[in-house]
């Protein structure tokens, strides 16, 4: 048998938390752990009728914590609580009339695996807003969603096929000060100590 995914699971009120809990202890897949047993190996699950202050709080110092996989079961959830949710570590929502203990454990195993899950409508808005994102404010600043401006992904890409930096500079019709402060830029910014480094973390986060 597989080892058990930890879960800690918080609730606005005793009594959801303790059904919660109840409708998870049975399951094989499911370790319930406590609140001082949390690490960033585990998967929350964060009850909530609607997105309160409160729960955000909550949300915010799962986030402090390292944790990265927080299941919301949540009665509503609008489009500005959508992308509040999602910065802060939330990487499944599923509304409260929707959360049985069988597609709860489904949501564990899926989220312990680094997956995301949202029901189709939220998706929708999420992918909406993400284009809206980018075209509203982004591309005015010649930025991608990755963090990378136009020329920080041509800089990148050239150095990935091996050119150096008076090569660089040649081929975009920039100085070679221009690419080195590129570069620089981009260690700094993602804390990196090279240009190699810099490739690396930008090929395995898919930046370039």
């Amino acid at each position: 048998m597989n080892q058990r995914i930890p879960v800690y699971v918080h609730a606005v009120d005793p009594i959801s938390e303790a059904g919660l809990q109840a409708a998870l202890r049975p399951r094989p897949e499911v370790s319930l752990v406590s609140n001082e047993e949390v690490d960033e190996h585990t998967v929350v699950i964060e009850a909530a009728d609607a997105l309160t202050e409160d729960t955000m709080r909550t949300l915010r110092s799962l986030s402090r914590r390292g944790c990265r996989r927080i299941i919301l079961v949540i009665g509503a959830l609008d489009e500005a609580g959508l992308l509040s949710v999602v910065e802060v570590g939330v990487c499944a929502v599923v509304r409260r009339s929707e959360a049985t203990a069988g597609r709860l454990a489904q949501l564990i195993v899926s989220t312990a695996a680094g997956e995301g899950t949202l029901p189709p409508d939220l998706l929708g808005r999420l992918l909406q807003q993400v284009g809206r994102l980018q075209r509203q404010v982004l591309s005015p600043m010649d930025m991608h969603l990755t963090g990378l401006s136009n020329r920080e992904v041509e800089v990148l890409r050239l150095v990935a096929d091996g050119f150096d930096t008076r090569e660089i500079a040649q081929k975009l019709c920039y100085s070679e000060r221009t690419v080195k402060n590129v570069l620089h830029d981009i260690t700094s910014r993602f804390q990196l100590k090279n240009r190699s480094q810099a490739v690396a973390y930008a090929l395995r986060e898919g930046l370039i």
